[in-house]
């Protein structure tokens, strides 16, 4: 097994590394989060760091990189307080990956990439049309990550839409049946298999396959 100190993990190549490091926490989700601005101006961009913060309230959230550079996501959800998280499919994987690209600030990536949009519920931000799984979010907080100068995204879920198909009586949506896709690293995107699923875990319960 290899092995890297920190001083090595720092000696990489900058591309090498940024590779490296989004591969080892493994699996991730894939989504694609839609914004507009005060003008109507729609922004489409991808993401792999959205993560569940809770369900009562429910809570999502999701990392933003440093604003040194123009970030036409957060500058939409500070400015407006409303966009969309859409999960992306093995349909739109390479259009979804193509809105990873620096379009200016006046191109709107739905229309760059191809990817359909739709309103829905009178909602403020765009969502993406052809998905199973989007949902819209007012922003809720906006946490300072210091350690490397990027921010933690909270948004409280005002709709959620999904393909009632994929839902189950206790609840769970099961997105193995549909053709959402998760991601590792900068470039790589995986269909989703299930490999099981267990009971409430419990010291005094055997765990059950369900």
């Amino acid at each position: 097994m290899k092995t890297l100190t920190f001083e090595d993990i720092n000696s990489l190549e900058k591309r090498y590394r940024a590779q490296l490091i989004n591969c080892v926490s493994g699996i991730k989700s894939m989504n694609l989060i839609g914004t507009q601005d005060g003008k109507g101006n729609k922004n489409l961009a991808i993401f792999s760091s959205v993560i569940h913060m809770g369900s009562n309230p429910p809570l999502v959230g999701f990392i933003q990189r440093p604003t040194t550079v123009q970030r036409d996501t957060y500058e939409n959800i500070k400015s407006t307080s409303y966009y969309t998280i859409n999960a992306v499919t093995e349909e739109i994987a390479m259009q979804a990956h193509q809105t990873s690209a620096r379009y200016d600030i006046d191109e709107d990536e739905f229309e760059e990439t191809s990817i359909e949009h739709e309103y829905l519920g009178g909602f403020h931000a765009p969502f993406v049309k052809h998905t199973p799984l989007k949902m819209g979010l007012k922003l809720e907080d906006i946490i300072p990550i210091k350690a490397n100068n990027t921010k933690l995204i909270i948004g409280k879920i005002q709709q959620l839409h999904f393909d009632e198909s994929l839902l189950l009586d206790d609840g769970h949506l099961q997105v193995d049946k549909s053709s959402i896709v998760g991601g590792v690293g900068l470039d790589t995107y995986l269909k989703t298999e299930k490999h099981g699923r267990y009971s409430y875990a419990k010291p005094d319960k055997t765990i059950k396959k369900l």
